[in-house]
Protein backbone atom coordinates (compact mmCIF):
# COMPACT_ATOMS: atom_id res chain seq x y z
CA UNK A 1 0.00 0.00 0.00
CA UNK A 2 1.40 3.37 -1.12
CA UNK A 3 1.52 6.33 1.04
CA UNK A 4 0.66 8.40 -2.00
CA UNK A 5 -2.38 6.03 -2.12
CA UNK A 6 -3.65 6.71 1.70
CA UNK A 7 -2.52 10.69 1.34
CA UNK A 8 -4.97 11.51 -1.74
CA UNK A 9 -8.33 9.19 -0.14
CA UNK A 10 -7.74 11.65 3.17
CA UNK A 11 -7.44 14.54 1.12
CA UNK A 12 -10.70 13.52 -0.55
CA UNK A 13 -12.36 12.77 3.00
CA UNK A 14 -11.12 16.36 4.05
CA UNK A 15 -12.74 17.93 0.88
CA UNK A 16 -16.28 15.54 1.46
CA UNK A 17 -16.77 16.31 4.14
CA UNK A 18 -16.21 20.01 3.99
CA UNK A 19 -18.10 20.41 0.89
CA UNK A 20 -21.50 18.62 2.19
CA UNK A 21 -21.07 20.61 6.03
CA UNK A 22 -20.26 17.44 8.12
CA UNK A 23 -17.98 19.91 10.22
CA UNK A 24 -20.10 22.28 11.34
CA UNK A 25 -22.57 21.69 14.53
CA UNK A 26 -25.83 23.47 11.94
CA UNK A 27 -25.85 20.59 9.55
CA UNK A 28 -27.99 21.51 6.59
CA UNK A 29 -28.72 25.14 8.36
CA UNK A 30 -30.67 23.13 10.93
CA UNK A 31 -29.83 23.36 14.69
CA UNK A 32 -28.94 19.92 14.73
CA UNK A 33 -25.02 17.98 13.72
CA UNK A 34 -24.97 15.76 11.54
CA UNK A 35 -24.67 12.95 14.19
CA UNK A 36 -28.31 13.39 15.46
CA UNK A 37 -29.81 15.07 11.80
CA UNK A 38 -28.20 11.15 10.76
CA UNK A 39 -30.19 9.83 13.90
CA UNK A 40 -33.22 11.11 13.39
CA UNK A 41 -33.35 9.95 9.52
CA UNK A 42 -32.41 6.69 10.41
CA UNK A 43 -35.00 6.16 13.20
CA UNK A 44 -37.86 6.63 10.83
CA UNK A 45 -41.11 5.43 11.88
CA UNK A 46 -39.33 3.82 14.59
CA UNK A 47 -36.24 1.29 15.72
CA UNK A 48 -35.12 -0.82 18.00
CA UNK A 49 -32.00 0.78 19.84
CA UNK A 50 -29.83 -2.11 19.57
CA UNK A 51 -29.90 -2.41 15.69
CA UNK A 52 -29.85 1.16 15.05
CA UNK A 53 -26.32 0.57 16.89
CA UNK A 54 -25.74 -2.82 14.49
CA UNK A 55 -26.43 -0.40 11.48
CA UNK A 56 -24.67 2.82 12.09
CA UNK A 57 -21.41 1.28 13.91
CA UNK A 58 -22.15 3.17 16.99
CA UNK A 59 -20.42 2.35 20.23
CA UNK A 60 -23.62 2.43 22.78
CA UNK A 61 -22.50 4.83 25.13
CA UNK A 62 -21.70 7.41 22.32
CA UNK A 63 -25.10 6.36 21.24
CA UNK A 64 -27.08 6.59 24.34
CA UNK A 65 -25.65 10.45 24.69
CA UNK A 66 -27.01 11.26 21.34
CA UNK A 67 -30.09 9.72 21.98
CA UNK A 68 -30.50 11.40 25.23
CA UNK A 69 -29.87 14.79 23.07
CA UNK A 70 -32.34 14.40 20.58
CA UNK A 71 -34.97 13.70 24.17
CA UNK A 72 -33.89 16.68 25.74
CA UNK A 73 -34.98 18.76 22.33
CA UNK A 74 -38.30 17.20 22.05
CA UNK A 75 -37.40 15.27 19.26
CA UNK A 76 -37.22 11.41 20.16
CA UNK A 77 -38.55 9.64 23.30
CA UNK A 78 -37.65 5.50 23.89
CA UNK A 79 -40.09 3.36 25.15
CA UNK A 80 -39.39 -0.06 26.21
CA UNK A 81 -40.30 -2.99 23.55
CA UNK A 82 -43.43 -4.97 24.16
CA UNK A 83 -43.01 -8.16 26.53
CA UNK A 84 -38.98 -7.08 26.93
CA UNK A 85 -38.34 -4.36 29.33
CA UNK A 86 -34.59 -4.19 28.03
CA UNK A 87 -35.23 -3.82 24.88
CA UNK A 88 -35.98 0.23 24.06
CA UNK A 89 -37.24 1.46 20.92
CA UNK A 90 -36.77 5.13 19.73
CA UNK A 91 -39.74 6.39 17.88
CA UNK A 92 -39.89 10.92 17.01
CA UNK A 93 -41.80 12.78 18.07
CA UNK A 94 -44.48 14.93 16.06
CA UNK A 95 -41.67 17.47 16.18
CA UNK A 96 -39.06 15.17 15.74
CA UNK A 97 -40.94 14.21 12.26
CA UNK A 98 -40.94 17.92 11.69
CA UNK A 99 -37.26 18.27 11.46
CA UNK A 100 -36.65 14.83 9.61
CA UNK A 101 -39.26 16.23 7.05
CA UNK A 102 -37.45 19.54 7.05
CA UNK A 103 -33.71 18.13 7.29
CA UNK A 104 -35.28 15.89 3.76
CA UNK A 105 -36.37 18.95 2.06
CA UNK A 106 -33.44 20.96 3.09
CA UNK A 107 -31.21 18.11 2.02
CA UNK A 108 -33.40 17.51 -1.43
CA UNK A 109 -32.42 21.31 -2.61
CA UNK A 110 -28.96 21.35 -1.72
CA UNK A 111 -28.56 18.36 -4.10
CA UNK A 112 -30.47 19.58 -6.75
CA UNK A 113 -28.16 23.59 -6.43
CA UNK A 114 -25.40 21.33 -6.74
CA UNK A 115 -26.71 18.82 -9.80
CA UNK A 116 -27.64 22.43 -11.46
CA UNK A 117 -24.42 23.03 -11.86
CA UNK A 118 -23.39 20.43 -13.62
CA UNK A 119 -24.22 19.69 -17.11
CA UNK A 120 -26.32 16.34 -18.04
CA UNK A 121 -22.58 14.51 -18.37
CA UNK A 122 -21.14 15.77 -15.33
CA UNK A 123 -24.23 14.06 -13.25
CA UNK A 124 -23.97 11.04 -15.27
CA UNK A 125 -20.27 10.93 -14.52
CA UNK A 126 -20.58 12.11 -10.53
CA UNK A 127 -23.59 9.48 -9.83
CA UNK A 128 -21.72 6.84 -11.62
CA UNK A 129 -18.48 7.66 -9.00
CA UNK A 130 -20.40 7.55 -6.32
CA UNK A 131 -21.95 4.47 -7.32
CA UNK A 132 -18.21 2.97 -7.67
CA UNK A 133 -17.13 4.23 -4.36
CA UNK A 134 -19.85 2.76 -2.70
CA UNK A 135 -19.04 -0.63 -4.44
CA UNK A 136 -15.35 -0.26 -3.35
CA UNK A 137 -16.01 0.14 -0.03
CA UNK A 138 -18.71 -1.89 0.77
CA UNK A 139 -16.33 -4.83 -0.43
CA UNK A 140 -13.40 -3.66 1.80
CA UNK A 141 -16.03 -3.59 4.90
CA UNK A 142 -16.73 -7.20 4.20
CA UNK A 143 -14.33 -9.64 6.25
CA UNK A 144 -13.83 -13.02 5.80
CA UNK A 145 -13.27 -15.07 9.11
CA UNK A 146 -12.69 -19.08 9.47
CA UNK A 147 -15.31 -20.15 11.68
CA UNK A 148 -15.98 -23.68 13.08
CA UNK A 149 -18.02 -25.36 11.07
CA UNK A 150 -20.63 -26.12 13.07
CA UNK A 151 -21.36 -23.24 13.63
CA UNK A 152 -24.47 -21.23 13.01
CA UNK A 153 -22.82 -19.19 10.44
CA UNK A 154 -21.21 -22.01 8.69
CA UNK A 155 -23.82 -24.10 8.51
CA UNK A 156 -26.42 -21.30 7.57
CA UNK A 157 -24.52 -20.10 4.68
CA UNK A 158 -23.80 -23.46 3.22
CA UNK A 159 -27.53 -24.29 4.04
CA UNK A 160 -28.17 -21.09 1.63
CA UNK A 161 -25.76 -21.96 -0.89
CA UNK A 162 -27.98 -25.21 -1.44
CA UNK A 163 -31.27 -23.37 -1.32
CA UNK A 164 -29.47 -21.80 -4.64
CA UNK A 165 -28.52 -24.87 -6.33
CA UNK A 166 -31.54 -26.39 -6.58
CA UNK A 167 -33.13 -23.76 -7.68
CA UNK A 168 -30.80 -23.59 -10.57
CA UNK A 169 -29.18 -26.61 -11.58
CA UNK A 170 -31.51 -28.73 -13.78
CA UNK A 171 -31.72 -31.53 -11.77
CA UNK A 172 -31.72 -29.53 -8.56
CA UNK A 173 -28.92 -30.49 -5.33
CA UNK A 174 -29.47 -33.01 -2.73
CA UNK A 175 -28.25 -30.80 -0.09
CA UNK A 176 -27.16 -34.34 2.13
CA UNK A 177 -24.10 -33.79 -0.71
CA UNK A 178 -23.28 -31.01 1.63
CA UNK A 179 -19.88 -31.99 3.98
CA UNK A 180 -20.68 -32.26 7.13
CA UNK A 181 -18.60 -30.48 10.04
CA UNK A 182 -16.27 -33.20 11.12
CA UNK A 183 -15.84 -33.91 7.83
CA UNK A 184 -13.83 -30.65 7.13
CA UNK A 185 -10.41 -31.48 7.61
CA UNK A 186 -9.04 -28.30 6.51
CA UNK A 187 -10.73 -25.00 7.15
CA UNK A 188 -13.84 -23.14 6.75
CA UNK A 189 -14.12 -19.20 5.94
CA UNK A 190 -17.41 -17.20 6.20
CA UNK A 191 -17.43 -13.78 4.94
CA UNK A 192 -19.29 -11.18 7.22
CA UNK A 193 -21.23 -7.99 5.87
CA UNK A 194 -22.39 -5.76 8.63
CA UNK A 195 -22.27 -8.91 11.09
CA UNK A 196 -24.24 -11.25 8.51
CA UNK A 197 -22.97 -14.08 6.46
CA UNK A 198 -22.27 -12.89 3.07
CA UNK A 199 -20.91 -16.10 1.31
CA UNK A 200 -18.27 -19.45 2.88
CA UNK A 201 -16.16 -21.63 0.91
CA UNK A 202 -14.12 -24.71 2.37
CA UNK A 203 -11.17 -27.38 2.12
CA UNK A 204 -10.70 -30.68 2.60
CA UNK A 205 -7.63 -32.83 2.58
CA UNK A 206 -7.60 -35.29 0.03
CA UNK A 207 -3.78 -36.71 0.53
CA UNK A 208 -0.31 -36.07 1.69
CA UNK A 209 -0.14 -32.26 -0.09
CA UNK A 210 -3.93 -32.19 -1.48
CA UNK A 211 -6.56 -30.80 -0.77
CA UNK A 212 -9.94 -29.86 -2.26
CA UNK A 213 -11.72 -26.23 -2.08
CA UNK A 214 -15.73 -26.59 -1.67
CA UNK A 215 -19.09 -24.72 -1.55
CA UNK A 216 -17.60 -21.72 -2.61
CA UNK A 217 -20.63 -19.51 -2.52
CA UNK A 218 -21.49 -15.30 -2.58
CA UNK A 219 -25.01 -14.70 -1.50
CA UNK A 220 -26.81 -12.42 -4.26
CA UNK A 221 -26.50 -8.90 -2.72
CA UNK A 222 -22.84 -9.43 -2.33
CA UNK A 223 -22.29 -10.23 -6.09
CA UNK A 224 -20.19 -8.15 -8.02
CA UNK A 225 -17.83 -7.15 -4.98
CA UNK A 226 -14.75 -9.34 -5.91
CA UNK A 227 -15.88 -11.82 -2.74
CA UNK A 228 -15.67 -14.61 -4.42
CA UNK A 229 -11.91 -14.12 -5.91
CA UNK A 230 -11.14 -13.12 -2.27
CA UNK A 231 -12.61 -15.92 -0.78
CA UNK A 232 -10.95 -18.45 -3.66
CA UNK A 233 -7.73 -17.09 -2.57
CA UNK A 234 -8.23 -17.09 1.30
CA UNK A 235 -8.35 -20.20 0.78
CA UNK A 236 -5.94 -21.15 -1.08
CA UNK A 237 -3.43 -19.35 0.65
CA UNK A 238 -4.90 -21.22 4.00
CA UNK A 239 -4.13 -24.34 2.69
CA UNK A 240 -1.02 -23.31 1.57
CA UNK A 241 0.08 -22.26 5.05
CA UNK A 242 -0.99 -26.11 6.01
CA UNK A 243 1.68 -27.83 3.82
CA UNK A 244 -0.99 -28.03 0.92
CA UNK A 245 0.28 -27.85 -2.87
CA UNK A 246 -2.12 -28.93 -4.86
CA UNK A 247 -5.41 -27.71 -4.68
CA UNK A 248 -8.74 -29.06 -6.74
CA UNK A 249 -12.02 -28.26 -7.15
CA UNK A 250 -15.10 -28.99 -9.34
CA UNK A 251 -17.80 -27.42 -10.72
CA UNK A 252 -21.36 -28.23 -12.27
CA UNK A 253 -21.20 -27.05 -16.33
CA UNK A 254 -24.57 -24.48 -15.65
CA UNK A 255 -22.38 -22.34 -13.05
CA UNK A 256 -21.14 -20.21 -15.83
CA UNK A 257 -19.80 -17.60 -13.41
CA UNK A 258 -17.68 -20.39 -11.18
CA UNK A 259 -15.98 -21.59 -14.50
CA UNK A 260 -15.27 -18.30 -15.52
CA UNK A 261 -13.73 -17.60 -11.90
CA UNK A 262 -11.48 -20.66 -11.79
CA UNK A 263 -10.64 -20.45 -15.31
CA UNK A 264 -9.41 -16.70 -14.69
CA UNK A 265 -7.58 -17.55 -11.00
CA UNK A 266 -5.38 -19.93 -13.02
CA UNK A 267 -7.02 -23.52 -12.57
CA UNK A 268 -6.64 -26.07 -15.34
CA UNK A 269 -9.11 -28.60 -16.53
CA UNK A 270 -8.79 -32.00 -15.33
CA UNK A 271 -10.53 -35.48 -15.64
CA UNK A 272 -12.65 -36.15 -12.84
CA UNK A 273 -11.53 -37.30 -9.93
CA UNK A 274 -14.20 -37.47 -7.33
CA UNK A 275 -17.67 -39.32 -7.24
CA UNK A 276 -20.06 -36.08 -7.26
CA UNK A 277 -22.50 -35.76 -9.59
CA UNK A 278 -22.40 -31.84 -9.57
CA UNK A 279 -18.36 -32.23 -10.57
CA UNK A 280 -19.01 -32.32 -13.73
CA UNK A 281 -16.52 -30.25 -14.85
CA UNK A 282 -12.73 -30.60 -12.58
CA UNK A 283 -9.79 -28.28 -12.06
CA UNK A 284 -6.64 -28.55 -10.15
CA UNK A 285 -3.72 -25.74 -9.36
CA UNK A 286 -0.38 -26.03 -8.34
CA UNK A 287 0.38 -23.17 -5.40
CA UNK A 288 3.69 -23.56 -5.99
CA UNK A 289 3.56 -22.67 -9.56
CA UNK A 290 4.55 -26.10 -11.04
CA UNK A 291 3.05 -28.83 -12.88
CA UNK A 292 0.66 -30.34 -11.57
CA UNK A 293 0.53 -34.69 -10.81
CA UNK A 294 -2.10 -36.61 -12.76
CA UNK A 295 -5.31 -36.61 -11.17
CA UNK A 296 -6.84 -39.83 -8.91
CA UNK A 297 -10.05 -40.60 -8.40
CA UNK A 298 -11.20 -39.37 -4.84
CA UNK A 299 -14.60 -39.16 -3.06
CA UNK A 300 -15.51 -35.38 -3.17
CA UNK A 301 -18.33 -32.64 -2.92
CA UNK A 302 -20.09 -30.61 -5.08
Amino acid sequence: MEAEQISRVRDFNRYYTQRFGALTDRFLGQVLPLSQARLLVEIGDGADVRDLRARLGLDSGYLSRLLRSLQVQGLVRLRAHDGDGRVRVAELTDAGRLARADLDDRSQAGIAALLGELTGRQREQLIHAQEQIRRVLRAAAITVEPVAPQSPAARDCLARYAAELMQRLPEGYDAAALTPPHEVTGTQLVAFEDGEPAGCGLWIRLGPGIAEIRHLWVSGSARGLGLGRRLLGRLECDAATHGVTTVRLGTHRALREALALYHDSGYEVIGAYSDSPYNQVGFEKRLDGQSPPPPGRLPGGG
